[in-house]
């Protein structure tokens, strides 16, 4: 009975142990400037009418996770951006040629602009977003398209289903499927060794209470497909103790560690 008692005790903690979050012990994350803008009227942002009118700024940022066992470029700006994102990561001692792997949160212009820079990287994607990146559409906008063209024929890592893709298979890095603004629109879960769980939501939400009020913008793929992204995310979110990171949202942008500072 004892012993019997000892093995299943055991077993729970093994079980609890398995279960527990990865976290690689050096891994930083590199907030990086990659423009800003501003949007005199912000109602394509929420098909409910509460922007009409208003003025907004935003960011675009693009984000560095350095791994023992590589980097990640996620997000890359618009293609005005290209010198501001070169030099930062020359500022680390990189060139596009150094990294890794490169992985959008999606394919409008301000995210996948400067991606054809790294075209040595593997492309992490998920399969309806690199079809709906070459989409005869996309090919019409010449000047955009030719930014990142080059990735069609790149060395590419599909994010299959709706699970996670582990970047550098210990958890710490995950690339998840969030979609309806786009058709396979990602998220960025990274567990940072001090702070913390941290999540990257793309285009999640464009305005600082979008998420709250859980508003969609108007030339959003799908309304369902993004309400239910909405709810996977926030329950990750609450899940881990996450700090969610609106990545046009000035404020969480500058609440970050300023370049060259990782957060860690």
């Amino acid at each position: 009975m004892i012993l019997r008692t000892l093995m299943m005790a055991a077993a729970a903690a093994v079980g609890l142990a398995a279960a527990a979050p990865a976290t690689a012990a050096d891994v930083k994350l590199y907030a990086l400037d990659c423009g800003t803008f501003a949007v005199p009227d912000a109602d394509m942002f929420a098909d409910d009418g509460a922007y009409k009118g208003r003025k907004v700024e935003m960011v675009v940022p693009c984000y560095l996770v350095r791994h023992p066992k590589g980097d990640l470029v996620w997000d890359t700006g618009v293609p005005e951006s290209q010198e501001k994102l070169l030099g930062q990561l020359k500022a680390l001692g990189l060139t596009p040629k150094d990294v890794e792997y490169v992985s959008v949160s999606h394919s409008h212009f301000d995210h996948i602009g400067n991606a054809g820079q790294f075209t040595g990287s593997a492309w992490i994607v998920d399969p309806d977003e690199k079809a709906y990146a070459f989409r005869p559409q996309a090919r019409t906008n010449a000047a955009q398209f030719a930014r990142y063209s080059a990735l069609e024929n790149a060395k590419t890592i599909e994010v299959a289903g709706e699970g996670p893709h582990d970047v550098f298979g210990d958890g710490s890095v995950q690339v998840i499927p969030a979609p309806g603004h786009t058709p396979g629109h990602t998220v960025l879960l990274v567990r940072l060794p001090k702070a913390g769980p941290v999540l990257l939501t793309g285009d999640l939400w464009h305005v600082a209470e979008s998420r709250a009020a859980k508003r969609v913008p108007r030339f959003n793929v799908d309304r369902a497909l993004t309400l239910k992204s909405y709810d996977k995310v926030e329950a990750l979110a609450a899940k881990e103790k996450a700090r969610v990171v609106r990545q046009h949202v000035p404020e969480d942008f500058t609440s970050l560690p300023k370049f060259p500072e990782p957060l860690t």
